[in-house]
This record gives C-alpha cells, sequence and structure tokens, in this order.
C-alpha cells in the first residue's frame, strides 16, 4: 500500500526543499536575451519556461519579480531565446547573478545580431528563437489577488537552428545536449533515454 506525504502548499511542505519544481522536471531553461530602451543588454536563464503553442510558435517564461528581462520585454516588445547547452552551462549559469550591467560580458559569451529583433543571440547556442512580445500576464492566486509572478509571452518570427542538428530533415533533440533544470539546489539533467511511441488515429 502507498504511503503518501500530503501537504497543503499555503501551509508549508514539511521538507527540506520545496517538491514541487523537482516533480515538475526536468524543465527546458529559457535563457532570455533583450535589450534596455537605450540599449543595455540583458541575458538572464529562467526555470520556468515552455512551448506554448505551434501556429503562430508562442513561448514563454514567468520571472518572479519585475526583473530586467521583463522591463526590457515591456519597453521594446522583443527578446531571443538561446538553447542553452552542456558546453556553456557554467556560462548559463554565470548569467542567473543578479548584477548590473551587461551579462554577455560577465559570462565572457560572444553575440552576434539577430535578424528581426534587436536583442541580441548567444553565439555558441544551437538555436535561437527571435520573439516578438504578444502578452504580459500577472499572475494571480486563488482569491484573484495579485501576484510577483510575470508570465511573458512571446511569438517565435525567426529561428535559427544549427544544421548540425538536422537529419533527414528532422531536428535530433539529443545532438544538441540541452540542458533541463531539476528541483535540487543546483540540479540539471540532459536527455538519456529515448523511446518512441506513435499516437494513435
Amino acid at each position: 500500500m502507498t504511503e503518501w506525504h500530503f501537504y497543503e502548499p499555503a501551509a508549508g511542505h514539511g521538507l527540506a526543499h520545496d517538491p514541487l519544481n523537482a516533480i515538475v522536471a526536468p524543465r527546458p531553461i529559457g535563457w532570455i536575451s533583450s535589450v534596455s530602451g537605450t540599449g543595455v543588454r540583458n541575458l538572464a536563464p529562467y526555470s520556468f519556461f515552455n512551448l506554448f503553442a505551434y501556429r503562430p510558435p508562442i513561448i514563454g517564461f514567468c520571472s518572479t519579480g519585475w526583473k530586467d528581462s521583463v522591463a526590457n520585454i515591456a519597453s521594446t516588445r522583443e527578446f531571443v531565446w538561446n538553447l542553452a547547452t552542456r558546453p556553456q552551462a557554467e556560462a548559463m549559469n554565470a548569467t542567473s547573478a543578479g548584477v548590473e550591467g551587461d551579462e554577455f560580458a560577465l559570462a565572457g559569451l560572444e553575440a552576434a545580431p539577430s535578424r528581426l529583433v534587436r536583442p541580441d543571440r548567444v553565439v555558441g547556442s544551437p538555436v535561437q528563437f527571435e520573439c516578438v512580445l504578444t502578452q504580459i500576464v500577472r499572475l494571480e492566486n486563488r482569491a484573484g489577488a495579485a501576484t510577483d509572478h510575470w508570465l511573458v509571452l512571446g511569438e517565435a518570427i525567426g529561428i535559427h537552428i544549427d544544421t548540425a542538428l538536422l537529419e533527414g530533415g528532422i531536428y535530433r533533440t539529443e545532438r544538441a545536449r540541452p540542458i533541463l533544470r531539476g528541483g535540487g539546489p543546483g540540479d540539471y539533467f540532459q536527455p538519456g533515454e529515448k523511446f518512441q511511441m506513435r499516437r494513435p488515429g
């Protein structure tokens, strides 16, 4: 018989570490580059990130607090998602520091201009989505009270893919060596075992 650890989040989880983001894991990382209205570059990783729609392609990330990324995107309506991979994991982690200034320079990352939007792309990242803001949603709790969490959604209007990741016209996820956020302090993953299933119908 299963023994359950049950808790109500409002009352606390009663564990050594909050299990919520360990359960919903591993999560892709939103490595978001943006630029302020005055031209100051910003680059930051967000572990609450995902793809939400195919057509048009909508991606989004959620920020706890109105941080530079959100402020920049609200001002310019543009951003770039850069795929974070194992070779750049340490540089990606360095960009999570809450410091003033250009995170590209801080992490020693080379930047490349985008084609359709103002923010730069991360050289060495094998996939980048150039995005235009569609919505910023301030999340609310069940009572309808505003929280300090900001969901930023954008439409990918230009997509760059390293052709080494393509085989027979199919993108091979594992070749990119994407890193995925786990739930424990400092836990990251790479895709491991792969299996295939066809959807019925």
